[in-house]
């Protein structure tokens, strides 16, 4: 790890039980790579450090080791930090099916669906939830580093808050602020966001961080100084815009078309509908260099394909409606596709859209009852109460190709029941080998199964991408320059001066 070693050497030896809280002045202000990198910084320090989330609303999830299911973001963290993800990591995990209400899922198990002023009235158990986990990671891990959700300003959810100042309070942490100067008022960010806490919230405030800057640091100095001046608070840093940093999404989807750069492209749509969930199974496509992957919206035409990808939805019967009534008419657009030979893949919610039929008795996603699906595979599926969580290993073999080792994870609600469908080790494939159709999310991270995919898709020779090692060095790369510019002597004394004021009080 770059940067001032001594300082950093220093600055741990003083907080050996070190628990630290970032929260943002608004959402994606830069909470989770700030918790991702300070992961990865103590860890490669030796240092047995984990992330926490107390609540997270995310429709991009992951399976556990101890098989339940989490944030995406929060499982980026665990691997930050070299250790496994696990449920206590985030114990309130909220996965939206309509405009009001959400999936409730405590500590990795779903307990239902619930209104969103109904989990107003539960937060007082998804409290217990959240301090039972956090207890249990402090007696396993010397350093926990807390990441908040959306913003601490946010007026109407204060009563009983568990996701920022709340838990900080309850905790005892200090926080730390981070605000993104690349989307403009930086320090209207930072003081409104003050300005809207109390005066206990406040004090909890140790520094702030600033994120995204672009440009010559001079330039920005004397704002830096009146912030000080104004808050009596230190900015403890000031983190560079990293161009082309890449790590998977916490939830939020960018329609940016990706142009691959390779002598041979392929092209790969995806409708971009609206409970679209783990859309990091498209990451290792949007690096790929060969690969021009394109996410189609709302009232947007699809161009033409040589792959299509149904992705995950979180209502996937509420999502089929949405595809089957938009301007372009998809239903028409695959069909032509699969006319002219093109290629079509359904991953957990859009294997089941492929199929005749989709059941929902108990209402597990949204209203009760059954639709037809697209009818391109001779698959039926019922929705469930009981969710499926699994990791998974195996081997991929499409009969035109080679037999590759995989890896992945299941997270799905209902059983799928197919006829006459070759099976390649993860899904079914149709008699003539067009159709693809898989509950395994993080299937294309795996180099060999990405490239077999690709090949099977119509990308003759096709570059070797390793996700993971590409994700690895990603991670690295934001805790060197995090480590860079941190003021580790001036964190080291917001921490002390935090408890020290706490003692005196």
């Amino acid at each position: 790890m770059s940067g001032d070693d001594l300082s950093l050497s220093t600055f741990l030896a003083a907080h050996p039980h070190l628990q630290l809280m970032v929260q943002g002045t608004t959402s994606d202000a830069g909470k989770s790579t700030l918790v991702c990198a300070l992961g990865r910084i103590f860890a490669d320090k030796g240092v047995a450090v984990a992330p926490f989330k107390p609540q997270n609303m995310a429709l991009n999830s992951a399976v556990t080791d101890d098989g339940g299911e989490i944030g995406r973001a929060q499982a980026l963290q665990a691997l930050a930090c070299r250790i496994a993800p696990h449920t206590d990591m985030n114990p309130v995990l909220l996965k939206p099916n309509s405009e009001t209400g959400s999936q409730v899922i405590i500590q990795g198990q779903v307990i239902g669906n619930q209104h969103a002023l109904v989990y107003q009235d539960y937060k007082k158990v998804a409290r217990d939830a959240v301090m039972t986990s956090y207890r249990r990671l402090q007696q396993r891990y010397a350093a926990i580093i807390t990441e908040g959700a959306g913003s601490p300003a946010e007026i109407n959810l204060r009563a009983g808050d568990i996701a920022n100042m709340g838990f900080a309070e309850e905790a005892d942490c200090p926080v730390i602020l981070i605000a993104d100067i690349d989307r403009g008022g930086v320090f209207a960010h930072i003081i409104g966001t003050l300005a809207c806490l109390s005066a206990s919230e406040r004090q909890r405030v140790i520094g702030f961080v600033i994120n995204r800057f672009r440009g010559d640091l001079s330039l920005l100095q004397s704002g830096l100084d009146w912030l000080e001046q104004e808050t009596g608070k230190p900015v403890l840093g000031v983190l560079p815009y990293l161009q082309g940093l890449y790590l998977d999404a916490e939830d939020s989807l960018s329609l940016h078309q990706t142009k691959g750069t390779g002598a041979q492209q392929l092209n790969v749509v995806v409708p971009a509908y609206p409970r679209i969930s783990n859309h990091t199974d498209l990451d290792a496509l949007r690096i790929h260099p060969q690969v021009n992957l394109i996410l189609v919206g709302p009232g947007q035409t699809p161009p033409p394909a040589d792959l299509i990808i149904l992705p995950g939805s979180k209502n996937t019967r509420a999502d089929l409606q949405w595809l089957l009534t938009q301007s372009a008419d998809w239903q028409d657009y695959i069909h032509k596709h699969l006319r002219y030979g093109g290629r079509l893949m359904g991953i957990c919610g859009g294997l089941q859209m492929l199929g005749r039929r989709i059941h929902d008795p108990h209402g597990s996603e949204g209203e009760a009852g059954s639709s037809d699906g697209l009818n391109l595979l001779p698959i039926d599926t019922e929705l469930t109460l009981k969710k499926t969580l699994t990791q998974q290993h195996g081997c991929l073999k499409f009969p035109s190709g080679n037999k590759v080792d995989i890896q992945g994870y299941e997270i799905h609600t209902g059983l799928s029941h197919a006829e006459d469908l070759i099976h390649t080790g993860c899904g079914w494939l149709s008699e003539d080998e067009q159709i693809f159709a898989t509950y395994w999310h993080g299937l294309l991270d795996t180099p060999d199964a990405l490239s077999e995919i690709l090949q099977w898709a119509g990308l003759s020779d096709p570059s070797k991408i390793d996700f993971y090692d590409f994700r690895d060095k990603q991670i690295n790369r934001l805790a060197n320059e995090t480590s860079n510019h941190l003021d580790w002597k001036k964190l080291d004394q917001a921490i002390k001066n935090f408890y020290n004021t706490l003692s005196a009080e």
